[in-house]
C-alpha cells in the first residue's frame, strides 16, 4: 500500500484541494452541540440480537497486548502473528472447496490493492465467501481487518478505485467512524463522547465529521445515547442551571446491547430475589403431616395407573427438580456467627439478605468467599465459585480446606460447561448461590454472558480487590457497580501480611514508601537505563533469588510493562532464553525446556512448558500437569513466558516476582499498574528502577487510565433502590 502519511487518501487533479480555514474553539463547541442535537433524533431501533451479551469470550485486548502494525507488513504481521499460515489454498484434506476459493479470491483482490495476502483468512472470517467482492464494492472496510491502520486502507483504496478514491467517500466516512470506536475499544472503552469521535475523524482528515457520524448512527451500526452528568463532572461542566448537563456518547452496537443487557440482567437478579423464611414448628408438624399423606396417597395406585403403569400427571410431576433449600434468617445469622472472622461474618449476613453482593479486598481477604461456600454448602444451597485461572482455582481450594473436592472451576469451564454444577432444563446454571473471584477481570461482553446465565433467584457474589488492573476488554464492570452503589458492598477487614502487603497496601492508598523486608522480601534496585535494567533482572532470575532465598528460576517471573523497548518483553525472554535454555529454535523459534504462554482468547494467558515439537505441532505441558499439542497453525499464539506483560499476569501469582520499570515506563504507569505488578510476589518482590521520579509520580497522581462507560449511568438511572 501506499499513502501520504497522514491518513488520507492523495487529491487529485479531478478534485483539487481546498484550503480549509481553521475553526475556532467557538466554531468546533457549536458545531458538536448542533450534531449531538441531530443525532438524537434519528436514534435508530436496533433489532434485536440472538444473544445480547455477545459470545461470551472475553472483549478485545488492550493495545499492550495488540499485534504490532507498520504499514503493509505490520497488517500481515496482525494477521498471521509470527508465522502467518498459507492462504493461497485450503488447509490439507479440506472438503469445502468453496471456502477454498473465497479464500483464494480474497487474496487476489487483497494483493491487488497492494495489501498483504495473508489477511484473506481474516477477511473470509470477517465477511463470509464473498469477501473479494464486499473489499472491491468497498475498499475502506479492510479497515476492519487486524493490524490495518486509516493509511493502509486508504492506499488499498487508491489502489482499487483509482481518482475515485476521495477523503469524503461516504464509505471512507463510515470505516473510521467504526475504526475509532474498535480502537477506543482496545483502550478499555466501550463507548466514546461525541467531540472525542469528531476531533478523531478532524485528524484523519475527514472533510466533514458530523456527516461522517450520523450516517453511522442512521445505518445502526453505531448508537448514541445522551447521558446525565453530575457530581464533578457536572461542575466541570458549568452544571449551574436548572437542568443538568448532559453529553453524547457513541457505542458500537454490539457493546451497548451488551452494556445494556448487562444491566438488564443485574437488576433482573435484584428484583426476582426472596428470601428464604424460617420455617415454624406448627408449619413443620403440617408439612410432615401432609408428606405421610402424599407417601400413602402414592401407596394405592389408582384403577388408570394399575392399567398403565402410572398417570401422566404423575408422571409430569416426577420430571420437576426438586426445589432448593431456602434457609431462613435463623439458620443464616447461625452460619454467621460460626464464620472464621468478622469480615466473613458481615459477608454471609449480606448475602444472606440480597441477591447480588460485591465483596472487596486484597489476596488475604479470599478466606471470606472460602468461607461463604462453606456455609452455603452446610445450609443445604448449591453453592459454587469461579475463579479467572486454574492457579486462582487450586488456591482457593486450599482456602476453602474442606476433606471433599470443593466445588470450584474457572469461570471458562463454568460457563462452557466443562466443569461446574450443569445446567437446568431451561439452560441457567444449576447453582443456588455463585461466587465469582477476581471480578475487575471481567469485561462487560463476558459479564452478560454471566448473567444471563443465571435464573431468577439466584444469589451473585462478585469478589475482587478494586485496587488492581481492569479487564483487558472493554468496560469497567466491577468498578462501575461499586460506583453505582446499587447493591451491598462488603469490603474485608483481613490485611495482606507481610512486607509485600504493607507495600502493596501503601501504593494503593497512592504513597510509595519505604519497608522493613529483614529477610529480603522486598528488593529495590536501581538502574541507569533498559539494558542494564535487563542485565539486573535476569541475574535476579537465574542467580540471585535462587541463591539466597532457595526459590527456582522456573518459580520466578519477569514483569515489564510492554511487549517492545529496550526491557520489554522481548528483550528479557531472548536474554532469560540465551541463560537458561540456549537453543536454535528448531521448532518455530521454540526449544524443548522453553517458558512459554499461551493466549487463547484475549485476556486469557496459560503458562506452559515445551517438551518436544514435530510436524504435528509444539508438545506442551502445563502448570497443572495437563498436556496438548498445539498445531503449527496455532503456534502464533505463543510466546516465551519468562517475562510477562503485567496485564498477562492478572489472575496469577508466583513464589517471586522481578518487575522491570525501564527508562521509557512513566508513559504507562499507573497506580492500578504499580498495585497489580508489586502484588504478583507471594514470598519476594525485586523492584529494577531505571524510571527515576516517574514511578512515585504514577503512585501519588495517575490512579488508572480513564475509561468511557454506561453502566454506571443506566443502573443509576434503573436501579429500584441504593445502598
Amino acid at each position: 500500500m501506499t499513502d501520504t502519511g497522514n491518513g488520507a487518501p492523495e487529491e487529485t487533479s479531478a478534485a483539487p484541494a481546498t484550503p480549509a480555514t481553521p475553526a475556532s474553539p467557538a466554531d468546533k463547541a457549536a458545531a458538536i452541540a448542533e450534531l449531538a442535537q441531530r443525532i438524537r433524533s434519528i436514534a435508530p431501533q436496533p433489532s434485536a440480537p440472538e444473544a445480547s451479551g455477545g459470545s461470551g469470550a472475553p472483549g478485545a485486548s488492550e493495545a499492550s497486548q495488540a499485534p504490532e502494525a507498520s504499514g503493509a507488513s505490520g497488517a500481515s504481521g496482525a494477521a498471521g502473528g509470527d508465522n502467518p499460515a498459507a492462504v493461497a489454498a485450503p488447509a490439507a484434506g479440506e472438503p469445502d472447496r468453496q471456502r477454498g476459493d473465497a479464500l483464494r479470491e480474497a487474496a487476489g483482490v487483497l494483493t491487488s490493492g497492494g495489501a498483504p495476502a495473508e489477511l484473506a483468512a481474516a477477511a473470509v472470517a470477517e465477511f463470509g465467501d464473498d469477501a473479494a467482492e464486499r473489499l472491491r464494492e468497498d475498499p475502506w472496510a479492510v479497515l476492519g481487518l487486524p493490524g490495518v491502520r486509516p493509511e493502509h486502507a486508504d492506499g488499498f483504496a487508491r489502489e482499487l478505485l483509482g481518482p475515485q478514491a476521495a477523503p469524503g467517500d461516504p464509505r471512507r466516512a463510515q470505516a473510521l467512524v467504526l475504526w475509532l470506536l474498535e480502537q477506543a475499544v482496545l483502550r478499555g472503552h466501550s463507548a466514546l463522547e461525541l467531540p472525542e469521535v469528531t476531533a478523531g475523524l478532524d485528524r484523519l482528515r475527514m472533510p466533514d465529521p458530523a456527516a461522517a457520524i450520523q450516517a453511522a448512527v442512521a445505518e445502526g451500526r453505531v448508537l448514541p445515547f445522551q447521558e446525565e452528568l453530575s457530581g464533578a463532572e457536572a461542575h466541570a461542566a458549568g452544571g449551574e442551571d436548572e437542568e443538568p448537563p448532559t453529553r453524547t456518547l457513541l457505542a458500537l452496537e454490539r457493546l451497548a446491547m451488551a452494556e445494556d443487557s448487562l444491566a438488564e440482567g443485574l437488576l433482573q437478579l435484584m428484583a426476582t430475589f426472596v428470601p428464604g423464611e424460617d420455617v415454624e414448628p406448627e408449619d413443620a408438624e403440617s408439612e410432615g403431616a401432609e408428606a405421610e399423606g402424599a407417601e400413602a396417597a402414592d401407596a394405592e395406585p389408582t384403577e388408570a395407573e394399575s392399567e398403565d403403569g402410572g398417570s401422566p400427571e404423575a408422571e409430569a410431576e416426577a420430571a420437576v427438580p426438586e426445589a432448593p433449600a431456602a434457609p431462613g434468617p435463623t439458620a443464616w445469622a447461625a452460619a454467621a456467627e460460626a464464620a472464621p472472622s468478622s469480615s466473613a461474618t458481615a459477608l454471609i449476613r449480606a448475602v444472606a439478605d440480597s441477591a447480588l453482593v460485591l465483596h472487596t479486598g486484597g489476596e488475604a481477604s479470599r478466606a471470606e468467599p472460602a468461607a461463604l461456600l462453606a456455609a452455603a454448602g452446610r445450609l443445604g444451597l448449591r453453592a459454587w465459585a469461579a475463579t479467572w485461572t486454574d492457579q486462582g482455582k487450586e488456591s482457593f481450594a486450599a482456602l476453602a480446606g474442606a476433606d471433599t473436592a470443593v466445588p470450584v472451576v474457572t469461570l471458562a469451564e463454568l460457563l462452557s460447561g466443562a466443569a461446574g454444577p450443569g445446567r437446568s432444563p431451561d439452560g441457567t446454571l444449576a447453582v443456588d448461590v455463585l461466587i465469582v473471584l477476581d471480578a475487575p477481570l471481567l469485561d462487560v461482553e463476558l459479564a452478560a454472558t454471566l448473567l444471563e446465565s443465571l435464573a431468577d433467584g439466584t444469589r451473585l457474589v462478585l469478589s475482587g480487590d478494586p485496587g488492581q488492573l481492569w479487564s483487558a476488554g472493554p468496560g469497567r464492570f466491577f468498578a462501575d457497580l461499586l460506583a453505582a452503589k446499587a447493591c451491598p458492598a462488603v469490603a474485608s477487614r483481613t490485611p495482606d501480611f507481610g512486607p509485600i502487603g504493607e507495600l502493596v497496601s501503601g501504593v494503593g492508598i497512592g504513597e510509595l514508601q519505604p519497608v522493613e523486608a529483614p529477610d529480603k522480601e522486598v528488593v529495590i534496585l536501581t538502574a541507569k537505563d533498559g539494558g542494564e535494567a535487563v542485565h539486573r533482572a535476569i541475574q535476579l532470575l537465574t542467580d540471585s533469588i535462587p541463591r539466597a532465598l532457595g526459590i527456582p528460576a522456573e518459580q520466578v517471573v519477569l514483569l515489564t510493562p510492554g511487549h517492545g523497548g529496550p526491557a520489554g518483553t522481548r528483550a528479557l525472554n531472548a536474554a532469560a532464553k540465551a541463560r537458561l535454555n540456549p537453543g536454535p529454535g528448531r521448532f518455530g523459534g521454540f526449544d524443548p525446556g522453553d517458558r512459554v504462554v499461551e493466549s487463547p482468547a484475549p485476556g486469557i494467558t496459560r503458562p506452559a512448558r515445551v517438551l518436544d515439537g514435530d510436524a504435528t505441532g509444539l508438545h506442551l505441558e502445563y502448570a497443572d500437569g495437563s498436556r496438548r499439542t498445539v498445531p503449527p497453525a496455532e503456534a502464533g499464539r505463543l510466546r516465551h513466558g519468562w517475562a510477562l506483560t503485567v496485564h498477562q499476569a492478572l489472575g496469577r501469582r508466583w513464589p517471586a516476582a522481578v518487575v522491570v520499570l525501564p527508562e521509557d515506563a512513566g508513559q504507562v504507569l499507573t497506580r492500578q499498574w504499580v498495585y497489580t505488578a508489586f502484588g504478583r510476589g507471594e514470598r519476594h518482590l525485586s523492584v529494577v528502577h531505571a524510571a527515576g521520579p516517574a514511578l512515585a509520580q504514577a503512585v501519588a497522581e495517575r490512579p488508572a487510565q480513564p475509561r468511557t462507560t454506561r453502566l454506571r449511568a443506566i443502573l443509576a438511572e434503573n436501579a429500584a433502590s441504593a445502598y
